[in-house]
């Protein structure tokens, strides 16, 4: 008997400074993480989350949203910043070097 495929485990995250959520989901094989992004309920819950300015990744690694998704993955959307970080680290060093003048 060969039925359905076996559903892949996948998680999709997404954190603001008050809350983060984990949505495990079983999807086929293949699924993009798009596909898994909008089956996780996330978009609804979050409107501020926008594919197409929201970068997203796996596992901390950045990925386009057609990335297909292989068992145990864990999508992640992040958060636009609110500060470059090389900026940042250029004001933190010439904080450090008038403290030491």
């Amino acid at each position: 008997m060969t039925g359905a495929p076996e559903p892949i485990r996948v998680e999709v995250a997404y954190a603001r400074p008050d809350v983060q959520v984990i949505v495990p989901l079983g999807v086929a094989e293949e699924t993009s993480a798009a596909a898994a992004i909008e089956a996780s309920g996330l978009l609804e819950k979050f409107p501020e989350i926008d594919l197409a300015v929201n970068k997203i990744g796996i596992f901390g690694k950045a990925c386009g949203v057609d990335q297909p998704l292989r068992q145990g993955d864990r999508v992640e959307i992040y958060r636009p910043l609110i500060a470059d970080p090389k900026e940042s680290r250029r004001q933190r060093a010439a904080k450090k070097g008038e403290e030491k003048a």
